[in-house]
Parts: structure tokens; sequence; C-alpha cells
């Protein structure tokens, strides 16, 4: 195997585990997820079978999303929160003890608030991007550049 099929299935391996881990956590799981997929069907024919389903599904949850006033004001607000939690834990401040946790944040500090602030700036992106796609009735896929 060469080198550069290793690097390429590391990275996608990476950017795939990312992506699921954010289907649960605040960030944009699908995006990462299809990311993935495309770095790995640089290499791999088996990626390339997937990558049309995975761009369809986020295309899909992305127009859903902006489907109606009250998802893009829930979605804006969501993102917003996530912002604000970054900046709290970027600070760090003490908190309450209960059981094991506290009174310090785990992994508390500004690299775990950065990563938090980022992530909530691009669901914001994303929800701007759904916006000027799939908002105002047309539902078709922009191309997929790359």
């Amino acid at each position: 195997m060469s080198l550069r099929k290793v690097l390429v299935l590391l990275v996608g391996l990476l950017l795939c585990a990312a992506g699921v881990a954010a289907l649960v956590l605040p960030g944009p799981g699908l995006l990462l997820l299809l990311i993935g997929l495309i770095v790995l069907a640089t290499e791999f024919e088996w990626a390339e079978r997937y990558v049309d389903v995975m761009r369809d599904k986020a295309f899909a949850v992305s127009a859903e999303s902006v489907a109606s006033w009250p998802r893009i004001i829930f979605s804006v607000l969501s993102a917003l929160m996530v912002i604000v939690v970054g900046v709290f834990w970027w600070y760090d401040p003490r908190i309450p003890q209960f059981w094991v946790i506290g009174p310090d944040l785990p992994v508390g500090g500004w690299g775990t608030g950065v990563s938090i602030i980022v992530g909530g700036l691009i669901a914001l992106a994303l929800i701007g991007y759904s916006l000027k796609n799939f908002r105002h009735g047309t539902k078709e896929q922009p191309p997929l550049e790359g």
C-alpha cells in the first residue's frame, strides 16, 4: 500500500469518525461524513459508491432544516447557544461539584472553548448556505465542487 493511500485512508477515516461523533454532538455530522467519503473516494472504489447517497441525504437534511420559519429560528438559536457554551467553556469557571465532576469543567479551557465556538460558527454558516440554496422554492441540489 502506497504512502498516499495510507494518508488518504487515515484522513478519510478521521473525518468520518468526526462526522459520526458530530451526529450526536454539536457539529456538522453529515457534512463531515460526506467530506470523509469524498477523501476516501479518491483512492477507494467502495467509498465512491456512498458519496452520492451521503450527498443526497445531506442536501435533503439541509432543505428540511429551512422548510419553515420556526425551524430556521430554532436552528439559529441552537447555533448561538453552542457559541455561548463555547465562551463559557473557554472562560472555565468554577462549577458546583457533582459526584466526580467539578469544581472545574471537564477539559475546560481555551482549546475546548474555541473548538465549540468554531462548531457553532460552522452551524451558522451551514444555516446560511441552506437558506441561500434551499429556502426560496429551489430544492435543486447545487453541484458538488471538486
